[in-house]
């Protein structure tokens, strides 16, 4: 369990969590004395585990968003920073898979081809618009569900226009987070917040892996276990690392590059650039 991993009156933000690894990490959150911000796309399955997990004497609230949406991103930011203006904790664990046709190339609400969308630019915006609460938490944390999947990005081609593939563009949105990751760590460390990327298991037996049709190799329950792990670590003061699993590892040697990092930054600065508010915390 990692009830000690931030201070337990500030409340931690679970996306994806009306399923698979986001709901389980979410119920040992809240059994370990979290206040849980349980988010999902759809409206009656997050209010079902907030009882859920109301009903198991835990403390929840839901908060309904699509990530596939900038603007819908932003306002979630918006509310959860209205509404707690201390924040411990923050699993971006929203995503999508490579999908059932892994070359149907698919958009998101505003264009952008989905997997970047949804894996990198949602979560990215998210972790700026909810700076200012997780500085105010003091020893905050942000850990970014990563994948040990990694290939870079086509800055020529970042919206995959060409010779797609779901599961390259699955993979270059997990690259750009874990860069991301190590872009803005100690950054964010002077604000006291930690933020680390983690591969919690391979394959687990979640909706994402059925869909791209592949047999399930590990439980949620195991990825579950890599997560709390890395708050545990986070908690000793540990920022800007890759984790595969429960073990610090290195990520594709791209994501912490300089150069790739500068231009990565520049093409995210751009292409969230509508939805950026004053508020809003930079790289």
């Amino acid at each position: 369990m990692t009830g000690d991993a931030a201070a337990p009156h500030a409340p931690a933000l679970v996306t994806g969590a009306t399923s698979g690894l986001g709901r389980s990490v979410a119920r040992h959150l809240a059994l370990s004395g979290w206040t849980v911000l349980v988010h999902g796309r759809d409206e009656g399955r997050a209010h079902a585990l907030v009882e859920e997990l109301r009903a198991s004497g835990g403390a929840a609230f839901p908060y309904v968003a699509d990530l596939a949406s900038l603007e819908r991103t932003a306002e979630l930011g918006r509310r959860i920073a209205a509404d707690h203006p201390s924040l411990g904790l923050l699993v971006n664990n929203a995503g999508v898979g490579e999908g059932r046709d892994a070359r149907r190339r698919e958009l998101s609400v505003d264009g952008y081809e989905l997997r970047l969308a949804v894996n990198y630019l949602a979560p990215v915006l998210l972790t700026r618009c909810l700076r200012a609460p997780l500085r105010a938490a003091g020893a905050a944390q942000v850990v970014n569900v990563g994948s040990i999947g990694q290939s870079p990005l086509n800055f020529d081609d970042p919206q995959f226009t060409r010779g797609y593939d779901g599961t390259e563009a699955y993979t270059r949105s997990k690259f750009a987070l874990a860069a991301f990751t190590f872009t803005v760590a100690d950054d964010y460390a002077r604000d006291d917040i930690r933020v680390n990327c983690v591969h919690p298991a391979n394959y687990m037996d979640t909706t994402m892996v059925t869909e791209a049709g592949v047999r399930p190799w590990s439980s949620v329950a195991h990825g579950t276990a890599s997560v709390l792990a890395v708050l545990e670590a986070g908690a000793r003061g540990v920022k800007g690392q890759y984790f595969n699993e429960d073990r610090r590892a290195s990520a594709h040697r791209g994501t912490g590059d300089p150069r790739v990092q500068d231009r990565l930054a520049r093409l995210t600065d751009q292409l969230l650039a509508p939805w950026e508010t004053a508020s809003s915390s930079p790289w």
